[in-house]
């Protein structure tokens, strides 16, 4: 899956919107996605996009969050609108070989595949 890069965090008001992007350093043909993390909290998915486009997302990001993908940059992004403060948390980009669905499973799609660094994003009220 190569290396993966996140950026595009930062602070904003509740309200706003921010879009992280994610640049692979190979293509590949994997199933790609986003997690967040507090710190001291356990790892959750927000969604996940397939070789189809066929993307998921958890119920908090559902009508929020929008990933996409373009593959001839080899970038994955994630428009968030609409921010609220408990979306504060560090977002991390994750490849992993087999189902979009696994993005509900951080821990098992980090295992089989790859994650970035992350980058912080934190909303304000």
């Amino acid at each position: 899956q190569g290396q993966l890069v996140e950026s595009g965090g930062g602070s904003v008001q509740a309200g706003g919107s921010l879009r992280l992007s994610c640049e692979a350093s190979t293509p590949g043909h994997f199933a790609m996605g986003w997690f967040r993390q507090v710190a001291g909290k356990e790892r959750e998915g927000v969604a996940g996009i397939d070789v189809t486009d066929t993307a998921l997302y958890a119920e908090y990001a559902r009508g929020r969050f929008t990933i996409s993908k373009d593959n001839t940059r080899n970038t994955l992004y994630l428009q968030m609108t609409s921010l609220k403060p408990e979306d504060t948390a560090t977002y991390y980009c994750a490849a992993w070989p087999g189902s979009v669905g696994l993005f509900r499973y951080p821990n098992d799609a980090s295992r089989l595949g790859r994650v970035g660094q992350g980058t912080q994003v934190t909303v304000s009220s």
